[in-house]
């Protein structure tokens, strides 16, 4: 079966098959913004399921840039041990475990009192919810010189903790997906205007990230196929970008879409576009595989056999899965047994799709909480229960990690 079959990487690494779990974030840090040990058992969990590839929910490369308030930070090496011991858990099954690495840019909540950096001073327009979000200030040339030190470091230390790779998240709408779109990147100097100026702080992170580490440890990257929103970045726009991170020893890329705005990545549009039940972003990764010379992965939606196996026979190199392993994480194992599983959430059809897709983030992480516990999920869960329960938890969560950055800055 194509599906488990192996994969050989341009660094001469294999993946043993064709299905990884796709990044979920999960926000299960410990009081130190390390991995917790709830979030241990979570990758016990997957590391059963049989799927080739495991890549991490976003770690952050600035514990004053989060996308949430008990996210995990890799910024030094105080807590290598715990990731050392995640990494060690994850890969006990065979499986290549790469960290995906992030900035949020204007995608942090204003909430956690950290002052919010983007490209360009843009607000998120998120009707209502908008508030939650702070205008962002513009970056400064320091600004961006750090963030790619912070990316070069995270990937470095990621590497000392026995992952075998890295994902650099240009998607989604964080940081670097902001510097790749028009609608949020509005800047006249190098770093705005064209393709190529609006790329090049992902293509110098790739090559200052590959410089960094070994040439055995996998260097992706997390692409979107495009924004879904009228005037941003485009399905043109991505091939460009493809054919930029050619030359430079790229791995692997995910091709995804969407961000908090358009969140497309759970089927949803903002430009009129209908997108596929399954698969959503199939039809535009076989259009950037005529220009990519590294293999392509594609996530968003795949949770049938039959879907999966589409995509590898189409010509992409892996299906990504992410929330049909949130609720079994067994997946793999039962496909490779010749089981049809094809696990699903309740449907969400709100008027407000803003709250909408909050609850659908907020359904997938009850499952992912339950996971950790060692417990049964529950896919038929309430989304207006998951989501009243994500809310106190994280109004709890925020107070700790300000209470955690004031601590913090006192003992430096």
């Amino acid at each position: 079966m194509a599906l488990f079959t192996p994969l050989a990487l341009p660094n001469g690494a294999v993946i043993p098959n064709r299905l990884a779990k796709a990044a979920m974030e999960e926000n299960m840090a410990d009081a130190d913004h390390a991995p917790s040990d709830a979030l241990l058992r979570l990758y016990d969990a997957w590391a059963n399921g049989m799927a080739g590839l495991i890549l991490t929910g976003n770690v952050m490369i600035d514990h004053r840039a989060m996308t949430g308030p008990n996210g995990v930070v890799l910024e030094d090496d105080t807590h290598l041990d715990r990731f050392q011991r995640w990494a060690g858990i994850a890969r006990a099954r065979g499986a290549h475990v790469w960290m995906q690495i992030n900035h949020p840019g204007r995608q942090m909540p204003a909430a956690l009192g950290q002052t919010t950096l983007a490209p360009s001073a843009v607000a998120l327009d998120l009707g209502a919810l908008s508030r939650q979000f702070a205008v962002p200030g513009e970056m400064t040339g320091r600004d961006i010189a750090d963030v790619q030190q912070r990316f070069t470091r995270s990937a470095r230390l990621a590497e000392r903790s026995g992952f075998t790779g890295v994902q650099i998240h240009a998607a989604h709408g964080y940081l670097l997906s902001q510097f790749l779109s028009p609608l949020t990147n509005k800047r006249r100097d190098q770093w705005g205007g064209s393709i190529e100026n609006r790329a090049r702080l992902l293509l110098d992170i790739v090559r200052s990230v590959r410089s960094a580490v070994s040439p055995q440890f996998a260097v992706s990257v997390k692409l979107n196929s495009a924004d879904f929103q009228r005037g941003g970045f485009s399905a043109e726009d991505a091939k460009r970008v493809v054919e930029m991170l050619n030359p430079l020893n790229v791995d692997l890329i995910e091709l995804s879409g969407g961000s908090y705005e358009a969140p497309a990545m759970q089927g949803q549009a903002r430009d009129g576009r209908t997108l596929a039940r399954e698969a959503y972003f199939l039809e535009f990764a076989r259009d950037i595989a005529a220009v990519a010379r590294m293999p392509l992965m594609v996530t968003g939606g795949i949770r049938r056999r039959a879907v999966a196996e589409q995509v590898i026979d189409g010509g992409i190199a892996m299906a990504g899965i992410a929330t049909a392993l949130s609720i079994d994480p067994d997946l793999p194992r039962n496909w490779h047994a010749g089981k049809n599983n094809a696990p699903a959430l309740r449907s969400i059809s709100w008027k407000n799709k803003t709250l909408g897709s909050l609850a659908n983030m907020a359904v997938v992480k009850f499952q992912l909480k339950r996971l950790s516990e060692g417990r049964v999920t529950d896919p038929r869960v309430s989304p207006l229960r998951a989501l009243l329960l994500q809310q106190l938890s994280t109004s709890c969560q925020t107070r700790r990690y300000r209470r955690w950055t004031v601590q913090r800055a006192s003992t430096r």
